[in-house]
């Protein structure tokens, strides 16, 4: 009777052993994942960082490499103690997850408060810095980060195309430019002297509302994501649990 149990209780605990496993290789994947969207976001979308007055879109990207690398690595260390059943180590893992899914609560509030705050900046600071900045002395960064926007949103101006009108690079130049050429739907050399609908993103609409767009829907990916992981490291936490029970009654 006893050996039934005993068997009965190894059995089990190799099925938790193995479950917890396939757990790990899941969170390091999601890890991996959430690394890979900040580095994106720091290669392909850092030049719109010259646009916003704030740190937030700059700091967001770098606590997304962070995350991924302290999820990877606790990955890692939930292999180890399951494979090896060291219940030190169990311990170690299951604080781990439990510090991680406190960090994301309240990074996810934080970023809730920020987003307010940062849509709010966006409207208040793109269009002067477009027409005070753009095409200045010193400030190809925003010159750049403006043209990569009208290209990728297929936009003009903040709020619309007549916002060039009282830009500091428009009323200087001589050359009869009414909007930069990044504007028009195929861009070249002076194009932007003729804002004819045809030729600029004029009735589309200006860039705030789709940069606000883009950065909203990030958010969302990101607390998809965020959710997603909570559920795993729950999950988890309850499998590290059920293995710590387990190996703690039985007599390694």
């Amino acid at each position: 009777m006893e050996a039934r149990t005993e068997k009965t209780q190894t059995c089990g605990t190799i099925c938790l052993k193995y479950l917890l496993f396939i757990f790990n290789v899941l969170f390091w994947v999601a890890g991996g994942a959430v690394l890979a969207v900040g580095v994106w976001t720091m290669v392909d979308k850092s030049q719109y960082i010259s646009l916003l007055n704030s740190s937030f879109y700059s700091a967001s990207a770098y606590i997304l490499i962070a995350a991924g690398l302290i999820v990877i690595a606790t990955g890692i260390i939930g292999c180890c103690a399951t494979l090896k059943e060291l219940k030190s180590l169990l311990i170690v893992y299951l604080i781990l997850l439990l510090c991680i899914f406190l960090l994301e609560i309240i990074a996810g509030v934080l970023a809730y408060i920020n987003y307010q705050q940062l849509d709010e900046e966006l409207r208040q600071n793109l269009k002067v810095t477009m027409q005070q900045q753009y095409q200045q002395p010193g400030q190809e960064s925003v010159t750049q980060a403006v043209d990569k926007l009208h290209q990728e949103f297929k936009c003009c101006g903040s709020n619309s195309s007549s916002d060039w009108r009282d830009s500091v690079w428009i009323q200087a130049a001589e050359n009869g430019q009414r909007v930069p050429d990044s504007c028009c739907k195929t861009p070249t050399d002076l194009c932007g002297r003729r804002d004819h609908p045809s030729n600029i993103y004029k009735v589309e609409g200006g860039c705030i509302i789709k940069l606000e767009d883009f950065i909203l829907s990030q958010l969302y990916v990101l607390g998809a994501v965020g959710i997603g992981i909570a559920f795993l490291q729950l999950v988890g936490m309850m499998f590290t649990c059920c293995l710590y029970r387990n190996l703690k009654e039985e007599p390694y």
